[in-house]
């Protein structure tokens, strides 16, 4: 429940703390729930700089909760950040709006009704295995953030929880995972200590500079575009060479190690193959 009455939405949606949705509605059930929180108010001073994808289209969230007001009143706050959240009430919806979403980051209970948030987890690995994942429960105790943290979640927030303390902790999984930039930092992509200059069309690595040709500059972009994600060839060619998928593999594989012998020369790999799949650019590992 919202502290306060959810007939009015709070002024300020990260000062909002959440408890248990579901006895207001037991309460009141004719009751209107906010969908939109803090809709109407401009953006303060005091707020920090609104976060993009690389790209610059909105971040996505899929929010995954049992109780329709929670995950209803989450959604509110985060499109409120810009972003574009869907929601899922059980593990088989959560796999289909993974699915049909792609998102950067998913919010996760650890109970639901159908399944536990574990289960959900390792099968949105086989989908994304970069997505940022912040675990939702009501249990606190060491043992049950150890599994949650092992399970391969990146954060643990536990109920009642603030929505500013939520929004505040994907900001942060999202940057340091590479999968959002601030809107002021100008046209320039970085992904761990790799960094593109869109406009100068320069990159770096480390602080040195890396020389690309015009093609392997646009391959490297449409990586750093969509960090940690899987790029199939047949995608690659599409958006780099403008190519139907038809025995022009070789040409992705080639540029690929041109790539390889600039960007990861000397240097822990960023580029990856997964084999059957595709390609990948993430991190070095401590980045």
């Amino acid at each position: 429940m919202l502290e306060g009455d959810m007939n009015t939405p709070s002024p300020d949606p990260s000062a909002s703390r959440v408890a248990d949705p579901g006895a207001s509605r037991a309460a009141d059930p004719g009751t209107s729930r906010p969908t939109s929180a803090g809709a109407g108010r401009s953006r303060g001073a005091g707020r920090p700089p609104a976060l993009t994808r690389p790209d610059g289209t909105p971040v996505r969230v899929l929010v995954v909760d049992d109780d329709p007001d929670l995950a209803e009143v989450l959604s509110g706050v985060l499109r409120y950040e810009g972003w574009e959240v869907r929601t899922a009430h059980d593990g088989a919806s959560a796999a289909a709006g993974a699915r049909e979403l792609l998102p950067d980051a998913v919010v996760l209970d650890v109970m639901l009704p159908d399944t536990d948030g574990f289960a959900v987890l390792r099968d949105l690995h086989t989908v994304l295995p970069g997505v940022c994942v912040l675990f939702l429960t009501a249990r606190d105790a060491v043992e049950d953030r150890i599994a949650g943290i092992t399970a391969g979640g990146d954060d643990y927030v536990t109920k009642p929880f603030s929505l500013e303390e939520v929004v505040a902790r994907l900001r942060g999984l999202l940057r340091r995972a590479g999968m959002a930039r601030r809107i002021d930092e100008g046209p320039r992509l970085v992904v761990g200590d790799l960094a593109m200059d869109e406009e100068a069309r320069e990159v770096t690595r480390g602080g040195d500079l890396i020389e690309l040709s015009p093609t392997e500059f646009e391959l490297l972009r449409f990586l750093m575009r969509n960090p940690r994600r899987v790029l199939s060839k047949a995608q690659i060619l599409d958006r780099v060479w403008s190519y139907d998928f038809g025995g022009q593999a070789h040409v992705v594989e080639l540029y690929i190690s041109y790539l390889r012998k600039k960007v990861d020369a000397g240097r822990e790999p960023m580029i990856h193959t997964v084999r059957g799949a595709g390609y990948v650019l993430k991190p070095a590992a401590g980045r």
